[in-house]
């Protein structure tokens, strides 16, 4: 079955001359636009070898090997530099909360960073399970990525429309199969307008091609059917995802600090889970950082001290193991954006998160009083 995302909104897409023209039109973000509501856009720019122009008239060769992996986001300064280099791909991963009853599909038609690829959430993801975009096998993952064109020897930049938010779920799906260059856009696609860049509307028809080739190939992955050719080469790394198990099992022997990304109320079980039959409270011995705390007011990942200081006010120490988690796997990858850049370049997701615990009817809950 089709994603939703692509299933909704990919026969329309394609339906439209607008839609497919080959020449993207371009509109001019002017510096005024930082203060602007708009709907905002993801991207980031990666701190590498800049290509310059030698006296010789020789062009430096572009190396992301020179950006250090420990450094998890790129600013959209270097991005503009480097957004025509071969080896650099762009992808907006936009993706919403169901009750904002916002399309990332149709938005990403709206405006994009010129060249970004459209990333699925909801659609490059485990089919066999019915909680929302879980991590899909190892198949599944390289024969999506394939056919968005991405191969080992790119550098990935990821950005989302909010600036901090569902990017940093790519940002980590990338790592758990062994892509360790690859990038959040800090600040994201606001962060991008506000600095004046140019945005793209109507992608090519090569773009909508690929990003229903991603969605088939996953399909056909789960389906058991032959998928190529195959350009990405996974090397799975377990210790980034924790299961439902694992989580039971640190209830007891608490090896693990367990940081939940969601809001206070939440946590506290006095507001209501956004998905029907979830049970409100959170996992016995967690503690709540909110995402929103990794940053700052222009959605740009905070400097080291300051989310050191996020971490020390909740009694979290730097040098033990820590696990995160949030609704579903989504936030809980900003709490591990902002601990990587801390050095803690280890901290595994959860990834069922909440609504695969709280939907369970056995399990404990706890809930913090007023």
């Amino acid at each position: 079955m089709a994603s939703g995302i692509l299933s909704r909104s990919l026969s329309l897409l394609k339906s439209s001359t607008f839609l497919l023209s080959t020449k993207p039109q371009f509109f001019s973000s002017k510096k005024t636009f930082y203060s602007q509501a708009a709907p905002t856009y993801f991207s980031y720019k990666l701190v590498a070898s800049l290509t310059c122009r030698m006296a010789s008239s020789r062009v430096a060769t572009f190396s992301t090997q020179s950006v250090s992996s420990n450094e998890p986001v790129v600013s959209v300064d270097w991005l503009h530099a480097n957004l025509k280099e071969p080896d650099i791909k762009v992808l907006d991963a936009s993706w919403y909360m169901p009750n904002e009853q916002r399309n990332p599909l149709q938005e990403y038609q709206v405006a994009h960073i010129p060249g970004a690829l459209f990333f699925d959430v909801d659609g490059i993801s485990d089919r066999t399970t019915n909680l929302p975009h879980m991590l899909p096998s190892e198949d599944a993952f390289a024969a999506a990525v394939s056919a968005l064109g991405i191969e080992n020897k790119d550098g990935v930049v990821v950005y989302d429309g909010k600036g901090i938010f569902s990017a940093a779920r790519v940002w980590w799906m990338f790592r758990v199969f062994g892509h360790d260059r690859v990038w959040v856009l800090d600040g994201g696609l606001p962060r991008w307008r506000a600095s004046g860049y140019d945005v793209e509307s109507s992608a090519s028809g090569d773009a909508i091609l690929k990003a229903s080739a991603a969605s088939e190939a996953i399909e056909k992955v789960y389906q058991r059917q032959a998928v190529a050719p195959i350009t990405f080469q996974t090397k799975f790394q377990p210790h980034l995802v924790w299961t439902f198990d694992q989580v039971w099992k640190n209830i007891e022997e608490t090896t693990y600090q367990h940081i939940d990304a969601r809001s206070k109320a939440r946590f506290d079980g006095v507001a209501p889970e956004p998905r029907k039959g979830i049970r409100s409270g959170h996992v016995p011995g967690s503690k709540c950082i909110p995402f929103s705390q990794m940053l700052d007011g222009s959605q740009t990942l905070l400097s080291n001290e300051e989310l050191k200081k996020k971490f020390d006010q909740e009694g979290i120490s730097l040098d033990k193991p820590i696990v995160t988690s949030c609704g579903t796997g989504v936030t809980a990858c900003i709490l591990a954006l902002g601990l990587h850049r801390l050095g803690k370049t280890d901290v595994p997701v959860y990834d069922g998160s909440w609504t695969e615990w709280g939907g369970h009817p056995d399990v404990p809950v706890s809930t913090s009083e007023a």
